[in-house]
C-alpha cells in the first residue's frame, strides 16, 4: 500500500509513479490502479457529509464510501486530511467543446448534431475541470424554435478522438428556444434579404406547434408501414426518411428529452400548453428567470429547471428575474440546477450554487444538489453520476477548502477515476512552459546576434539573395 500525503508536488510525484493518468496523458484510458482518498470531509450529495470519511474506486467506479472501509492491498492512497471530496460538478446547459453552435438559416434545425462538432482540444474544458466540472450537456444555440441535437460529454481531457468525450449509453436531447432570440429580435437584418420567420413570439408557437404536426402524420405513416410489415405484406413501401423529424418522433415516444430556452412566465406556459396539446413533456426549462412566478405550472407539468444565480437584466426579457428564482422553484417541489452557459462560469459553477444559500436559505446540502444530483437527474444520468455512492462513476473532486465557499479552490479532479486536473501537476506544466519560453528567447536572441555579427543588414541580404537568385 502505498500513501501520498496532499502537499505541495506529493500528488505529481506520487502518482505518476503509481501509474495513475495525469491531464493530457489520455484520460479516456480506464483506471490503472486503486484508488482510497482517506480522513476527508466526504460530502456525498444525496446521504449527507462524512467526516473523516473515506472513497475507494477502482475501475473507474466507486467501490465503497465511508469512515472505516476496508483497504486492501496494492491500493493507492491519498491522504486527505483536512480537505473535502464531493461528487464531480455536472452543468446542465453549456456549449464548452463546439466549433459551432447554431444553425440559424432554418426555424427547425432538428436535424443538426453537437456531437459532429466536438473539439477534444478546447482548453475551456482543461479549465473548467479545474473548476470541479467533470460533466457537460454542450447544447445547441437558441436561434431556433426547434433547435440541434445536443451531447452530454465528460470532461476526458486528453483525448484526441471527439467521439470519447461523449458520455455513453446517456438518453438524447434536444433543443427548444423561446423568446428573443428564436424571434430574431436580438439579430439585425440583412439589407436586401428577407428576415427569416417567425418574428414574434406568437409565430415561434406557431412553428413548434407546425413542426408536431407534421411529425404526428410522419409517425403515424411509419406506424402504418410497420402494421402492414408486421402483418406479412411484402410490398409495404416505407415512408421517405426526414431527418428533421425523426428526433421530434422520439420526443412523441419520450425517448428523447427537451431542454427549452425561456425567460418569461407567459412563454413558459405557452410551451406547456403546446406539449399537453401534442401529448409530450418539457423536460428542463433552461435559465427559467421567471419561473418563480409559474413554479406551481412548471411542476404540474413534469418539467425542471435550470437557472442561473444571479444573472439578470442584459436583456428586455431578462429584467423580471429575482436572485430568489431557484429557491422559490424549489420550495414549490420544482428540481432546479444552477447552471453556466458561460465557459468561464463554469470555472466556480461551486460559488453560484453556493449563492442559493444567501438569497433564498436553501440548506448546505440542497446547494450542493443544484451542481450535483439535480443536474444528473435532469439529464437522466443520476444513476451513474452526481452524488459519491459505490456503484456510481469515479468522478470526484478534491477541494482545499470548504467548497461552497469563495475561497474553495479545486486541488485534484477525476473523472472515471483519472486525474484530469492536478494542482501540483499545473504548477509543473507552467514552470516546463516557462522554461520553454525562456530557451526560445534565448535561441533567438543567440540568432540575432549571429546576424550583427555578419555586418550586413537585413536589406543588404535580402538584395543579395535577390540578385543570387537571377544570376
Amino acid at each position: 500500500m502505498r500513501r501520498i500525503e496532499i502537499t505541495t508536488r506529493a500528488v505529481l510525484s506520487g502518482l505518476l509513479v503509481s501509474g495513475l493518468l495525469i491531464a493530457g496523458a489520455g484520460a479516456a484510458t480506464a483506471q490503472e490502479t486503486p484508488v482510497v482518498i482517506q480522513n476527508a470531509t466526504v460530502m456525498t450529495a444525496t446521504n449527507g457529509t462524512i467526516q473523516n470519511g473515506s472513497v475507494l474506486f477502482r475501475d473507474g467506479k466507486i467501490v465503497a464510501v465511508g469512515q472505516d472501509i476496508s483497504v486492501p492491498s496494492g491500493v493507492t492512497v491519498i491522504d486527505a486530511t483536512g480537505k473535502f471530496v464531493t461528487p464531480g460538478i455536472i452543468d446542465a446547459h453549456s456549449h464548452l467543446a463546439a466549433d459551432a453552435i447554431n444553425e440559424g438559416s432554418v426555424t427547425v434545425s432538428s436535424m443538426v448534431r453537437m456531437e459532429d462538432v466536438l473539439n477534444p482540444t478546447d482548453i475551456s474544458i482543461y479549465r473548467e475541470a479545474a473548476g470541479g466540472v467533470t460533466v457537460s450537456h454542450t447544447m445547441h444555440g437558441s436561434a431556433n424554435p426547434i433547435g440541434g441535437q445536443n451531447a452530454i460529454i465528460k470532461h476526458r481531457w486528453g483525448v484526441t478522438n471527439a467521439e470519447d468525450l461523449l458520455m455513453e449509453n446517456t438518453i438524447p436531447t434536444i433543443k427548444f428556444a423561446l423568446g428573443e432570440n428564436p424571434k430574431r429580435s436580438n439579430f439585425g437584418g440583412i439589407p436586401g434579404i428577407q428576415a427569416r420567420y417567425p418574428a414574434t413570439r406568437m409565430g415561434v408557437m406557431d412553428v413548434i406547434r407546425q413542426a408536431f404536426v407534421d411529425t404526428k402524420k410522419y409517425q403515424a405513416e411509419w406506424q402504418a408501414y410497420n402494421d402492414r410489415v408486421a402483418a406479412g405484406d411484402r410490398n409495404a413501401i416505407p415512408p421517405r426518411r426526414d431527418l428533421k423529424l425523426d428526433p421530434l418522433v422520439e420526443v412523441l415516444e419520450g425517448t428523447r428529452i427537451i431542454h427549452a430556452h425561456s425567460y418569461r412566465a407567459d412563454e413558459i406556459l405557452q410551451l406547456i400548453r403546446v406539449a399537453e396539446e401534442f401529448g409530450f413533456k418539457i423536460g428542463v426549462f433552461q435559465h427559467v428567470l421567471e419561473g418563480y412566478r409559474v413554479a406551481d405550472e412548471i411542476r404540474d407539468h413534469g418539467a425542471m429547471a435550470s437557472t442561473f444565480s444571479d444573472w439578470w437584466a442584459y436583456k428586455v426579457e431578462a429584467y423580471e428575474a429575482v436572485p430568489y428564482n431557484a429557491a422559490i422553484m424549489t420550495d414549490r417541489g420544482v428540481i432546479v440546477s444552477i447552471n453556466s452557459d458561460s465557459d468561464e462560469e463554469a470555472r466556480h459553477l461551486n460559488q453560484e450554487a453556493a449563492k442559493t444559500m444567501k438569497w433564498g436559505g436553501m440548506t448546505e446540502d440542497q446547494a450542493l444538489a443544484m451542481i450535483t444530483i439535480n443536474p444528473a437527474i435532469q439529464l437522466r444520468i443520476e444513476d451513474r453520476v452526481g452524488s459519491i455512492e459505490v456503484g456510481k462513476d469515479a468522478d470526484l473532486v478534491i477541494w482545499e477548502s470548504y467548497p461552497l465557499s469563495s475561497f474553495a479552490k479545486a486541488r485534484t479532479t477525476f473523472v472515471d477515476g483519472n486525474i484530469v486536473f492536478d494542482i501540483d501537476r499545473d504548477m509543473e506544466m507552467r514552470a516546463q512552459m516557462a522554461a520553454e519560453k525562456d530557451q526560445l528567447k534565448e535561441m533567438l536572441g543567440e540568432a540575432g546576434d549571429e546576424d550583427e555579427a555578419t555586418g550586413e543588414s537585413d536589406s543588404e541580404s535580402a538584395r543579395s539573395s535577390r540578385e543570387g537568385g537571377t544570376r
